[in-house]
């Protein structure tokens, strides 16, 4: 393939070429973020709690250690700016592009998924008694023994989302697709065993690791849902940055696959052009050759004309001679 200097294609030269073929996986990105926007709106399953499953329902309701609105700074921004980093360094537009779509569909993708299925599942939360009863007085359906809530409605729609973790998801899904990213970035599996490298791809997913371990501590998710987001995250981090990214242990494992394509298109039209010059110059050689061979026989037939005019000349004297 033919050498691309650093800087050759940047965002000014090239981003709006990459923008148009991809526009329609943006437009997606919107369905999709439409899509999540209403999941969030309708209302769960209120599944059936009874009063003796309460047991392991009570747990003190607390605060988030990691609050909503800084999921999206650590699934996202912080990724995010890992990209940017390596555009500045590189000046690379579709790296720099293809790891953005990637990171946002990774994200968008986990989060319809995730709440889809806290929609339909609708696991109450360890802290569900208190959500349902903040004044921890329980009320029961006389025949049922299902819960008759007197908590706010915005609160216990909340505790009926326990199972799978958003903020566990969400984490995976963004830290675990930088992992990938950094993995081809550093060739980690060059085979030089530098662990260094390993290092600096288990960081971002120890990160989430911790946010998950936060949700069990805070009692806003059993166990099993946050190994659930974590496995959600990770597995749909891994298709979105293969959709666009060589597995790191590829020899191309550091690049996009576009930026290899575009390689091999600029290659494809060198080597299209190229016949077509060397066949110009082919014509033209054969141009020159047969000139020069039309000029060589008329000089010849010249030759020839000068050389015969004597001999005939003398054959018609002798004639004359003889006749007198």
């Amino acid at each position: 393939m033919p050498e691309i200097q650093l800087g050759s294609h940047t965002v000014r030269s090239h981003g709006v070429k990459v923008l148009r073929i991809h526009m329609h996986d943006w437009l997606i990105l919107l369905v999709l973020a439409a899509i999540d926007l209403g999941l969030n709106l309708i209302e769960p399953f209120h599944r059936f709690v009874g009063e003796d499953m309460m047991t392991d329902l009570k747990y003190p309701l607390k605060d988030n250690t990691v609050p909503f609105w800084g999921v999206p700074i650590i699934a996202v921004l912080l990724p995010l700016a890992v990209i940017l980093v390596y555009y500045f360094i590189r000046k690379d537009v579709y790296d720099l592009h293809h790891a953005i779509l990637g990171l946002l569909f990774s994200i968008f993708i986990t989060a319809v998924l995730t709440d889809a299925i806290k929609d339909g599942v609708g696991r109450p939360r360890p802290d569900f008694f208190w959500r349902c009863f903040p004044d921890g007085k329980g009320m029961f359906d006389p025949i049922t023994k299902n819960v008759m809530c007197t908590g706010s409605k915005s609160v216990i729609k909340e505790g009926h989302k326990s199972f799978p973790s958003g903020h566990t998801s969400w984490s995976f899904a963004g830290l675990g697709f930088i992992a990938w990213y950094l993995s081809g970035k550093v060739r980690v599996f060059d085979r030089r065993g530098h662990v260094a490298k390993l290092c600096i791809v288990f960081l971002p997913l120890l990160l989430a690791a911790m946010v998950a371990v936060s949700r069990v501590d805070d009692y806003w998710h059993h166990w099993q849902d946050v190994f659930a987001g974590g496995l959600i995250g990770i597995t749909i981090a891994s298709f979105c940055y293969l959709q666009f990214f060589p597995p790191p242990y590829d020899t191309d494992g550091w690049g996009p696959h576009a930026y290899f394509q575009m390689l091999a298109e600029s290659q494809n039209r060198d080597e299209a052009l190229s016949p077509n010059a060397n066949s110009l110059s082919v014509q033209q050689t054969e141009l020159e050759s047969i000139y020069i061979q039309s000029q060589h026989g008329v000089e010849t037939s010249r030759g020839y004309s000068g050389d015969t005019n004597p001999i005939l000349n003398g054959r018609e004297s002798g004639r004359h001679l003889s006749v007198g």
